[in-house]
């Protein structure tokens, strides 16, 4: 066994100890059984809970390099009572992966984080969701990739909007087909944690319905994921617009994403972009 995946065990060790002390019989549902030496639950109270052998978890205790399922470390997430934080942090010591959860898609964002978009500027944001939903925005992101205030669910969602939107096509022209390969890979991705999914099932088969390059490049299974880098855009009222692209996780709230495009040119995609502004 290497160095680190000792030190990874060993970790495990002493994290399922402490979770394990700090929990009482009547907590977990359990008699009291007279007197203990100890705080907190048995080993063997725990396997019961979970539903596995006294000596497999045990093993899992000790820093033993031993199988492990996610349904068992599910389970024994379940009955050491972990919040959501040490769970992810029980995933990543036992399997090196980070639990698949199927979260729902936000239908709002905090106003901690409008603000955030709003304070941007000049700067086109926006925030996504796991199927891709656009769930929030600022007010030049809206003058650049359409009105999302009156469009639909279906239609802020930027896969489905990429594929059959004319007006996107005319907003990238000859950098439509970069654009939807790469938001096709990214969506091809997030799908992988979510498939068989209704709500996905249902765009994939309407997408295919609809468009005739998403149908072709489905089946090609290409993944992706990360800003486009690079961004450009052809605006109906001021032109060539030319952004670089940065993307990054919320902290406290790891399923979404926010992208930020920033001016390449500090000049003439500045102006534009103030002139788009004063407009509105």
């Amino acid at each position: 066994m290497e160095h680190g995946d000792r030190e990874r065990l060993l970790e495990l060790a002493h994290f399922l100890k402490t979770r394990r002390a700090r929990i009482s019989p009547e907590l977990a549902g359990l008699p009291q059984a007279g007197r203990r030496r100890t705080p907190g639950l048995r080993r063997g109270e725990v396997a019961q809970l979970a539903g596995v052998s006294v000596d497999w978890y045990t093993w899992l205790e000790q820093g033993r390099d031993i199988q492990v399922s996610t349904q068992v470390i599910e389970s024994i997430a379940r009955a050491l009572q972990l919040d959501a934080t040490e769970r992810r942090h029980f995933f990543l010591l036992a399997l090196q992966q980070l639990p698949a959860d199927p979260v729902p898609p936000a239908s709002e964002i905090s106003r901690a984080l409008q603000q955030f978009l709003d304070l941007q500027g000049i700067c086109p944001a926006y925030v996504t969701d796991p199927r891709l939903n656009i769930v929030g925005w600022n007010q030049v992101a809206s003058r650049i990739y359409g009105t999302y205030e009156t469009m639909s669910a279906r239609e802020r969602n930027s896969v489905w909007r990429t594929f059959t939107s004319p007006y996107v096509r005319e907003l990238l022209q000859e950098n439509w087909e970069r654009h939807a390969r790469h938001r096709l890979a990214h969506f091809r991705a997030c799908y992988g944690s979510y498939s068989g999914d209704p709500w996905w099932m249902e765009l994939i088969e309407d997408l295919s319905h609809a468009s005739e390059e998403f149908r072709e490049w489905w089946p090609r299974h290409d993944v992706l994921n990360g800003p486009e880098g690079l961004k450009v855009n052809y605006h109906p009222s001021v032109g060539k617009l030319v952004f670089e692209q940065v993307s990054f996780l919320l902290s406290d709230a790891p399923h979404l994403t926010v992208t930020i495009n920033m001016p390449r040119d500090v000049g003439e995609t500045a102006s534009k972009l103030r002139m788009l502004l004063s407009h509105s």
